[in-house]
């Protein structure tokens, strides 16, 4: 097992405000990447953490709402799963619900022990995918002050409902010969994250393939393929039983427009939690990364993050 060295990277301006390190940490003895943004001459900022949604890496469009809110005098922390990105771990671009979890947990736990950050004031932001993860781990670290859910996935077997029933069959079919190649020792059964809408991917809503590529940076190779056994996992991965447990303010953005997770079901997951306030917009699943939407969208999160994480 390779020995991690934790929080040795590299550093670099990219503004005239800011200072980027890149680093990485330890989730289950597997080293993950990470990269730390730090609001200059701030002294012990408080710190949001961050990382993506389904199959994506944390270049994908979120250094953008990472920056922003630097430059509003945040520390934020991002970081790739396990088998994503520069991270470690194989299978590469296994989708796991509790592996995810777990690299969350490790995340939290080693921005816990930066310097010059205030550790007492952490926030969590996901988008998607993420933003599910992000309801359980406000409830397992009583500690956070306040959670972003962009868009976020709430309800697995919700999602499984929806689908046309050829391709929830298919779903099935593909996952079960995932699971035989496992119990045979071989390989993973791979299926496309995205595709076009006449075609069989995890996400192939008609906007799916244009609005996923197009957080893409230029240049980065996308390998467009994940393990079929999330298609068993997701099913049972349902964030929503959890809202009712989440004490802390959480800022909920629904997009009325949504092909890919149900805005009622984020809605009605939103409404369970004690302190939740709703942004909602007439907008798609992956408008929310450009343009005037972007614009709008960072900074009510930046309005919202620095209300509850104190000297901001």
């Amino acid at each position: 097992m390779e020995e991690v060295n934790e929080g040795k990277g590299i550093k670099g301006d990219i503004s005239t405000n800011l200072i980027v390190e890149n680093t990485y940490f330890s989730s289950k003895g597997v080293k993950c990447a990470g990269v730390l943004y730090r609001p200059i001459n701030i002294d012990s900022p408080p710190v949001v953490i961050m990382a993506h949604g389904f199959g994506a890496e944390m270049s994908y469009g979120l250094p953008a709402f990472a920056q922003r809110f630097a430059e509003n005098g945040l520390a934020v922390f991002l970081f790739d799963y396990r088998c994503f990105g520069k991270s470690d771990g194989h299978p590469r671009n296994l989708v796991s619900p509790s592996r995810h979890l777990q690299d969350w947990q490790a995340a939290i736990k080693y921005v816990q022990t930066l310097p010059g950050i205030d550790t007492g004031n952490i926030a969590l932001w996901g988008t998607s995918f993420s933003g599910g993860h992000v309801i359980v781990m406000a409830t397992k670290n009583r500690n956070i002050k306040a959670i972003v859910l962009q868009t976020p996935h709430v309800d697995g077997f919700s999602v499984a409902l929806s689908m046309d029933l050829r391709k929830l069959i298919r779903c099935i079919e593909a996952a079960l010969k995932d699971l035989f190649r496992i119990v045979t020792l071989r390989g993973p059964y791979y299926v496309p994250i995205v595709g076009k809408s006449d075609t069989f991917a995890v996400l192939n809503s008609p906007d799916a393939l244009s609005g996923y590529m197009a957080l893409i940076p230029e240049g980065h190779e996308f390998k467009n393929e994940c393990p079929a056994r999330i298609f068993l996992t997701a099913l049972f991965y349902r964030p929503v039983t959890f809202a009712k447990k989440v004490k802390c303010p959480a800022l909920v953005v629904i997009a009325e427009k949504d092909s890919i997770i149900n805005p009622h079901a984020v809605k009605k997951t939103a409404l369970k939690m004690s302190n939740a306030a709703l942004k909602s917009m007439p907008i798609g699943h992956f408008d929310v990364y450009q343009g005037e939407i972007f614009a709008e969208l960072v900074n009510a999160e930046c309005d919202f993050l620095k209300k509850y994480l104190k000297n901001s």
